[in-house]
This record gives C-alpha cells, structure tokens and sequence, in this order.
C-alpha cells in the first residue's frame, strides 16, 4: 500500500514523524509557515529539556546533533523556600538529559529532513484549506494547533480539569548563572525550586546562540507575589526588569540567587523572553472528514501541558514515533487505525497530562509525605527523578494518595 501522509507543523511531533516516516520509507510532506532561516532572529520559543528517551530517538533517526558532555545535565535539585528554612535534595538520572534552544533544533532538523530527500512546504494554512489538504494526503496529521487546525479536534473536559491557566509564565535565557561544569567535580543539573504559595522555577542549562545559557522558567501563582513577572515590560526599561527578577530570586528563589553573578545577569538577547500563560487541555485525537479520510492530532494539538514537568516535547517525540510506527503497519487509515493509534500511545501522553496537573495543585498531605521522604531517601528521589522519562510510571506511583503512601513504605522496608 503506497501512502501519502501531510504533517501540518514543524516543531519535535512533526519533524520526528516526518523522519521516522522517511527512514521507513513513507511519502511525507510537511507544511509550515517558518523558514529554516527565520528561526535565529525569532523569539524565544520555549525552554525544552530532552530526556534520555528521546534522545534515544535522535539516535535512531540520526539527528543527535548535541551528544557533547558540556551540554547534557545528569540531576534535579530540589529546592523548597520554606519560611523555616529551605529544603534541598538531589535525584539523579541513569541517563543524562539536555536542552538546546529549539531556535537552533528545529531548524537543523529541518535541514536533516530536506538534505535526505524531504519535501518541505512553506505555506500559512487558512479554514479553507482545510478540505483541500485532507483530500490531498491518505492521512492528515495535525502537530500544530493555529487557526481552523486546532479547532477540528474535540476538548476533552474529563481529561482536562481547569479553563484557566494555573500559572503565568515568565521564561528567560540568562547570562550570569552558574550551573556546573561539564567536568564531573560540580555536574550540570537542573533546579526544581518552589517559592509554596508564588511559584516555581525551573533552572535549566541550555544550548542557544553563543554557547550554554541559563534557562529561567518561573511559573508564578496568579494572585501570589511573583505573577507580575508574566506582564513585566523587559523592553520598556532593561535595567528595572532585571533588577525586578533579581529581587525576586533573592525572596522567592534563594538558592538560585546564590549561584548567580549579579555583575554578568542579564538577558543574553532581548528576544531571549517568553511570557505569557497556558490553559492545560486535552483533545481528541481524530476528526473523521467526507469521503472516509481523518485527520490525527499530534503533540500540542492532541495535550497541551503546563511546562511545569517539562513533558510536552518529550510526549510529542514519544506520540509521534508511536504513530509514525502505525502509518507503517497501516493497511488501511480508518477508524480501526485510530483506535490502534491511541491504545499506543494514550497511556503515557495522558500521565503525563494527568501528573503535570496534580503538580499545580497545592500538595495533599500524601505528597508532602513524599517531599519529605525523598529528601531523606536518596533511591526514592532517583526513582523519582528518572521518572520524567516515563511518566506512565511516575502516574502509577502518585495517581492516588493511597498508591503515594504505598510507595513510600515499599521503599522504607527496601531501605530497611
């Protein structure tokens, strides 16, 4: 069976597609409206960590254009800025991590795609092309949500609690941080720091423009303290935004604050800035058209999750191999292809949907009690920590006060 696959988007769910699919030797377009060349004189993106797992599919598709020991980061540092007194502890992971500014990923996947025989499109998709690209392609998958695209595919309300953005984002590229040296004597890693009641800051080495920057991902409470960093004017006066942000780490953040030169912070560019908000949602994962075609939804277009755990782009990496593998298998793009392809991939897309979401909420006592033990209990952090990569396993363990309590105790009597 010859097939045609259209892949509207470019971002990690698309380009990984496109090059599983072209590896296995599938006809796919894709479609977008950016340029290779646009992406270095664009504002930042995102702050993206890639985990082992998907650096495993890098591998596999040969486009791991980053495995140098001065990028990757091998442990999260937890941080809680209790009024008492701050809690610290360490979760390391078997393998490491890495991010790199996706202003230089995707671009350079988009070479790998179009110098291995890929046809690129550049065009901006309005409603109305709607119909002329399903009846175009066997199977239209759908990784980018803009306009009349995102709109095809139904919410899902049970899969997604809340209507509202649960944090408002001010997301950063610093100079000035310290973050460890590649070297081993002081490791990269990446911090995970609570401000309880404002916030949370995710500190994140990264690969940009001239070198290793420090990622500030801070996702402020609304109504708390910090939620006017997601409207700061950085343009406006330079010196009072970074002013602002370092009176805010020295409060909010203080184990950050520690590790930064206050002589050398700053933006490493001004369009080094990303604010703003995201509603978590749940869609579904097909819309089916005249004539017996569908259209799949794919990454940001089938779950949008808060960064806060840092899934989004791993789970759109995970959801498009586990597709791309179905497109293969394929005899036919029906409504049995459908249910194939959400049996596959449903189980970790929605963990990570449904534990990112916990994590916005208050902590039960249950989760206090693990924040607790994992600052005691090293293997209980670890485990914790190299869940990331698989957020099916992390869900099994938190889904429930009773299943958090039952792994706390399994790992007392190991430790015992």
């Amino acid at each position: 069976m010859e097939k045609s696959i259209g892949i509207v988007g470019a971002g990690i769910g698309g380009l990984h597609l496109a090059l599983y699919l072209q590896k296995n030797g599938i006809d796919a377009t894709v479609l977008t409206d950016r340029a290779p060349e646009q992406y270095a004189s664009s504002r930042l993106m995102n702050t993206v960590a890639h985990h082992a797992v998907t650096i495993a599919r890098e591998d596999e598709l040969g486009v791991n254009h980053w495995d140098d020991p001065a990028v990757i980061y091998h442990h999260h540092d937890h941080f809680f800025n209790f009024p008492d007194g701050g809690l610290l502890f360490r979760g390391t992971f078997e393998r490491p991590s890495r991010a790199v500014d996706y202003r230089l990923y995707l671009p350079a996947l988009m070479k790998d795609f179009v110098d291995r025989g890929g046809r690129i499109e550049y065009v901006s998709i309005q409603d109305d092309d709607v119909p002329a690209l399903v009846s175009r392609f066997d199977l239209l998958v759908v990784s980018t949500g803009k306009g009349a695209l995102g709109r095809m595919f139904e919410h899902r309300p049970e899969l997604s609690p809340y209507s509202q953005p649960q944090r408002l984002l001010c997301v950063g590229l610093y100079d000035g941080v310290d973050h460890g040296s590649p070297d081993g004597a002081d490791p990269r890693g990446v911090t995970l720091s609570v401000s309880p009641g404002h916030g949370e800051m995710i500190v994140i080495p990264t690969l940009s423009f001239g070198g290793m920057k420090t990622a500030l991902l801070m996702e402020n409470v609304p109504g708390g303290e910090m939620a006017g960093l997601a409207s700061l004017n950085h343009d406006a006066d330079p010196a009072a935004f970074r002013q602002t942000i370092l009176d805010t780490l020295e409060k909010h953040h203080p184990h950050t604050y520690d590790r930064i030169d206050t002589h050398r912070f700053g933006l490493a560019q001004p369009l080094d800035l990303l604010q703003g908000a995201v509603v978590p949602t749940v869609r579904r994962s097909a819309v089916a058209f005249d004539g017996d075609r569908f259209a799949i939804a794919l990454g940001d277009v089938h779950a949008v999750v808060d960064p806060l755990m840092g899934q989004g782009a791993n789970m759109a990496s995970f959801a498009a191999f586990e597709l791309g593998k179905a497109i293969v298998e394929a005899v036919a793009f029906d409504a049995r292809f459908v249910e194939a392809v959400d049996r596959a991939r449903e189980n970790r897309v929605l963990a990570a949907s449904s534990w990112t979401n916990l994590m916005l909420r208050p902590p039960s006592e249950a989760m206090g009690r693990l924040i607790f033990s994992m600052a005691q209990d090293r293997a209980l952090c670890d485990e914790f920590t190299d869940n990331f990569n698989y957020p099916e396993r992390q869900w099994d363990r938190l889904a429930s006060d009773r299943r958090i309590h039952a792994w706390i105790d399994e790992r007392s009597r190991i430790a015992a």
